[in-house]
């Protein structure tokens, strides 16, 4: 099977992609072991719409928080790895009998554990997550958005965030837009595209995620460009923003037109790429517009946006937007990317860009306020590298979905 756009190939049980399920046999007796998986292979799973089972042996509060998301239905069942452990019989039971079982957990350990209870019960396709559901939130998925003899744009999708970073390559040499802290993907996937990266863009200071472009920068040379709205007093090596200015790789390379957008942060910035793609950070999304209040100034951020909002209305209508986030899978399209045109987007959402009064603006707003994760604060500081927790309190602060848009779907599900 070969996982559309993604650039992987996912083989089958048995295949040489993926530790395989063992199975020995001695005379009549045949010993089962669970074998270990990647998230990309669970990914490559759920799009090609394998039948399986998640078993998510986190505790109740974890799992609610954060959970593997598919773009098609699946079976997702939470049972504690506790439960297991005290009450074997009765959480086996639960778990249904004949079926691919595939556990997640939060480190690795107690997946394995519950997967050799499971194997022991007699159950004979079973798989642990490898690095327990942190690989989960640091997956990044390729998709190509557009390619021709000049530049190529890339999504790289992150399904545990439901956020996407964005690639630029043109004439051998790369553009990053927001991208995570799983730097080695992105030094990777330049080297395998033959691309050098030269420049790593922000579309504001991130909140919800812990950004990678400072640290690119300080493994690669690239050049780190951030809005200093967001970015003064921060203690990075950047180079500042300037509204309308336009960036090229080479000289005859794809334009990035850089466009001050702000409102969700006073530094938020967009990019228009060729005048045809409008990297739209959290400021556009495709279901809803970024929320004004992470700051804690609601109404004058969302003073800002309102300006920003009326002014993108007059953009080219046929502009291909890139949102940062997501709230689901519904909003992507058949190829599974996240994009539509600024037209289409503004019918979506009929309801906010009719708005044509800064008092109902702000109503909009506070009608769909709700409480940040405590943990965006921190993220805040260690972007600006101005707090920097150990890797495993890092990888702790980056998991779960973005609480980024502002909409009644997310108020409704705080």
């Amino acid at each position: 099977m070969k996982v559309r756009d993604f650039g992987w190939s996912v083989m089958v049980a048995g295949g040489p992609s993926y530790n395989r399920l063992k199975i020995i046999i001695y005379g009549a007796v045949m010993s089962v072991t669970p074998f270990l998986y990647q998230a990309k292979d669970l990914f490559g799973w759920l799009v090609d719409r394998e039948d399986l089972v998640i078993v998510d042996v986190r505790n109740s509060k974890d799992f609610a928080r954060f959970q593997v998301e598919s773009p098609y239905p699946f079976e997702l069942i939470n049972v504690s790895y506790y439960d297991f452990m005290e009450q074997e019989e009765s959480s086996v039971a639960l778990v249904p009998k004949g079926r691919r079982i595939r556990i997640v957990c939060a480190k690795e350990g107690s997946a394995k554990y519950v997967a050799e209870i499971l194997v022991k019960n007699g159950f004979t396709d079973v798989g642990y997550l490898a690095g327990g559901i942190k690989s989960w939130g640091n997956l990044l998925v390729p998709m190509e958005i557009y390619a021709d003899k000049d530049y190529q744009i890339y999504q790289f999708v992150r399904p545990g965030k439901a956020s996407c970073s964005y690639g630029l390559i043109s004439r051998g040499e790369m553009m990053l837009f927001d991208p995570s802290r799983n730097i080695d993907f992105y030094l990777d996937f330049a080297a395998a595209h033959g691309a050098t990266i030269r420049k790593t863009f922000e579309t504001h200071l991130q909140a919800d995620y812990i950004s990678g472009s400072r640290i690119i920068s300080e493994r690669t040379g690239a050049e780190f460009w951030a809005n200093e709205g967001d970015f003064k007093g921060a203690k990075t090596s950047h180079h500042p923003l300037v509204d309308g200015a336009v960036h090229q790789l080479s000289a005859d390379g794809a334009q990035v037109r850089v466009v001050f957008t702000p409102g969700h942060t006073p530094g938020s910035t967009s990019y228009v790429i060729n005048e045809r793609f409008f990297i739209s950070g959290d400021t556009v999304f495709i279901q809803s517009i970024g929320r004004p209040d992470l700051g804690g100034k609601a109404v004058e951020w969302a003073e800002l946006l309102f300006q920003t909002i009326t002014g993108i209305k007059q953009w080219n209508p046929e502009l291909v937007v890139l949102p940062a986030h997501y709230i689901d899978w519904q909003e992507a399209d058949k190829q599974l990317h996240f994009c539509l045109t600024l037209a289409e987007v503004m019918k979506r959402n009929q309801a906010i860009y009719a708005i044509d009064q800064l008092a109902d603006f702000i109503a909009f707003i506070e009608q769909n306020m709700r409480s940040q994760p405590p943990e965006y604060r921190t993220i805040r500081l260690v972007n600006g590298n101005l707090e920097q927790p150990d890797d495993e309190q890092q990888e702790v602060l980056d998991l779960g979905k973005n609480e980024c848009a502002a909409s009644a779907y997310a108020a409704a599900h705080a």
